[in-house]
């Protein structure tokens, strides 16, 4: 397995949803801590890893967030079974009989998202979506009592369990916590193919938390780094599969990063999409636009940053979203971080400043 396919596996097969990123935040600090200056945490529990190319340049802000969807027990009934609070967005047609993991205290265990069975259901409830407050989880257990001594209390963590693969055509991954996994990683090898590049700025690589609940470790981190021009990496909505117009979505794996031109939580900086676009083209750099009527990214908080933040969302476009598993294509991976290091190439004080006032 090469290293880039490794980043992957790690940083997937992590488990963290929001508000218990610990495991995939030490994952990402073990892969970026070799090609940073510096590498912190901030009070809330973001990653900040600091690559100084000129001290006294702009600050770049280069953020994928570090939580994936998942759920939080909160009650343990006489029986045994788990009763839960999603964490982040969850359509209920996609959680039922999924495998999971419940992180306890003393282990991960094994379950299985329940449900009252078809066959007793009446014609009418079979014809509607199975409420996810009807929902449960079956860790095995016989009693309350067995629950709480394999160590399970409400605020465990469950998150969804599925193994990183790649795919029988191998440019195409296969994998949990893609959202946003993969914008962690493109923080990371931007960092390492700037090691021995020269750059006309700081460069921050951030893991930020709480990203799903509102946008939250993006505040923090960029209230600490305080940068001159910001870029959230998240995954997108891919429109390549059955059931799914155009005026949808028109994006398709492969086909080039996706530049976010609005977002429910931002409207795109227009100097940064301008000069994005333009250095895209100049490399000869495949995109394609993006726009997500619901939803935001980190780029909704970093840009409200102090007296404000050029800032753009840059969207890796993902089938399965919000789900047990998404696919992803390699060279969108590829492109993505190629843009980024030339973005970054390019971004001296006079283009900061040009972006900014123009």
């Amino acid at each position: 397995m090469s290293d880039t396919l490794k980043l992957f596996k790690d940083l997937t097969e992590a488990n963290g949803i929001s508000g218990n990123e610990r495991e995939a935040r030490a994952v990402m600090k073990k892969h970026i801590e070799p090609y940073a200056t510096s590498v912190y945490t901030d009070h809330l529990g973001s990653l900040i890893a600091e690559k100084v190319g000129q001290k006294e340049g702009p600050k770049v802000m280069v953020a994928g967030h570090l939580d994936e969807i998942g759920l939080m027990v909160t009650r343990i009934d006489d029986n045994g079974f788990l009763y839960f609070q999603t964490i982040g967005g969850w359509w209920n047609q996609v959680m039922l009989a999924q495998r999971v993991t419940v992180m306890t205290s003393e282990e991960n265990l094994v379950g299985i998202i329940g449900s009252k069975p078809p066959h007793i259901m009446t014609a009418e409830a079979r014809k509607k979506p199975y409420e996810i407050k009807d929902m449960f989880i079956d860790i095995g257990a016989t009693s309350k009592e067995e629950a709480e001594s394999f160590g399970v209390k409400p605020g465990d963590s469950v998150v969804p369990y599925f193994e990183f693969q790649s795919m029988k055509n191998e440019k195409l991954l296969l994998a949990k916590a893609w959202d946003n996994r993969i914008g962690c990683a493109i923080a990371v090898e931007v960092l390492k193919q700037l090691q021995d590049v020269e750059h006309p700025n700081t460069v921050y690589g951030v893991g930020t938390v709480q990203e799903e609940v509102g946008l939250r470790g993006a505040k923090t981190a960029a209230n600490s780094i305080n940068p001159d021009i910001g870029f959230a990496v998240d995954t997108g909505i891919a429109g390549d599969t059955p059931g799914i117009t155009a005026n949808e979505a028109d994006s398709k794996i492969g086909e080039g990063p996706q530049i976010i031109i609005y977002d429910a939580s931002m409207i795109s900086h227009k100097g940064l999409r301008d000069f994005v676009i333009k250095t895209a083209e100049d490399n000869d750099i495949p995109y394609q636009f993006a726009t997500l009527a619901a939803g935001g990214t980190d780029s909704g908080s970093i840009h409200l940053t102090s007296n404000g933040v050029p800032t753009l969302s840059i969207g890796i476009a993902t089938r399965y979203i919000h789900s047990h598993a998404g696919i992803i294509h390699r060279d969108d991976f590829d492109h993505t971080v190629k843009l980024m290091v030339e973005i970054i190439k390019g971004l001296d004080q006079e283009q900061v400043k040009q972006i900014t006032f123009d």
